[in-house]
């Protein structure tokens, strides 16, 4: 059930739950409804969310601040973009409705420094917004009014003390290979998690969680919690806005989706197996990881698919963990016991 812990607490709940690398953490990822939705309307949406949610053993929900984002690609946008009600109401609401702790997504593109701290105190005070997640211009084309580095030192000497976060994109380190480097400079700008953009490149994932695991062991730096997202694909539009959204997916996998006779039950398919991998690879690593699962569009069978796939890709961490554990005792003890014959 979704636990009904009181919205009201002075700080961030997470900030306990996310300390603890032997459990994972999981998410629901949602999108406020658009702005000319009216607000009895965004009252039923949200109470239909929360009905779909509630025999879910959920630790929080994530609510995206939703941008046009035409800067970065030429291609036409699948879906034509529609703003959404302000992010701090609806993440209040969804939390005021659940009693779970809601990430609110801030993009500060287009933002002053003051209009920030302005967004800062109305977030806390009047929202109760305890726990956000920063994110920066889509593209390097775009006039920029205040840097993401500009706007985490704001939120660092901030008087409220936010649980802040940052965005994982293995897509730019396939290009770039210095995305383990941001990650660990923008751990020393203050933010304590990561959420990763939709996983549909397993292989790309892999790479990113390996090399930023092996960087901070070598530098002495503890790595912080990553939310893996994962969003199911019940058709070739969506497949379409998945790749608009910079999402990268190979060929292959595309094929079997597009080719499959149910392209949203393949897609679940795969996403399990993608988790599957990426977790087999970095257990050795022990990096404290979650889940983060959404979906793209508000079609019913993708967003029944959402909740399906939230099952099926907790369970299977949850077992992961558990055998990671069960085998970290059995070593601890074989070491124990080693050490005391060699005393005899």
């Amino acid at each position: 059930m979704v636990n009904q812990a009181s919205a009201t607490n002075a700080e961030s709940e997470l900030r306990v739950r996310y300390n603890d690398i032997t459990r994972g953490v999981y998410f629901i990822g949602t999108t406020p409804p658009k702005t000319n939705t009216p607000l009895d309307e965004v009252e039923g949406i949200a109470d239909r969310l929360v009905n779909r949610i509630k025999d879910l053993a959920i630790d929080g929900l994530i609510v995206y601040d939703i941008q046009d984002e035409v800067s970065r690609t030429k291609k036409p946008r699948p879906f034509p973009f529609k703003s959404t009600h302000d992010p701090r109401y609806y993440s209040s609401l969804l939390n005021k409705k659940t009693g779970c702790p809601v990430i609110t997504y801030k993009s500060v593109v287009q933002s002053e420094t003051e209009a920030f701290d302005e967004w800062l105190n109305e977030a806390w005070h009047e929202y109760q917004v305890r726990d956000i997640v920063l994110v920066g211009s889509p593209s390097a084309k775009n006039e920029i009014s205040l840097p993401l580095s500009t706007a985490y030192q704001a939120l660092a000497e901030h008087q409220n003390n936010f649980f802040t976060g940052g965005i994982m994109i293995a897509e730019r380190h396939a290009k770039k290979g210095n995305e383990h480097a941001r990650l660990i400079e923008k751990y020393q700008q203050g933010c304590n998690f990561f959420i990763s953009q939709a996983i549909y490149d397993t292989q790309a994932t892999i790479d990113i969680l390996t090399r930023y695991a092996i960087e901070c062991k070598q530098d002495g730096i503890k790595p912080q919690r990553i939310l893996l997202t994962f969003s199911p694909c019940g058709s070739a539009k969506t497949l379409e806005f998945i790749e608009w959204l910079g999402v990268s997916v190979p060929e292959a996998t595309s094929l079997r989706i597009l080719n499959a006779t149910n392209p949203l039950h393949e897609s679940i398919k795969m996403c399990c197996n993608s988790l599957n991998q990426i977790l087999d690879a970095v257990v050795e690593y022990d990096l404290p990881l979650g889940l983060n699962i959404e979906s793209l569009t508000n079609r019913k069978e993708e967003i029944d698919g959402s909740i399906l796939l939230y099952k099926l890709l907790r369970a299977s961490m949850d077992s992961h963990l558990a055998k990671h554990e069960f085998r970290t005792l059995q070593a601890k003890a074989k070491a124990k016991e080693s050490a005391s014959i060699a005393l005899i």
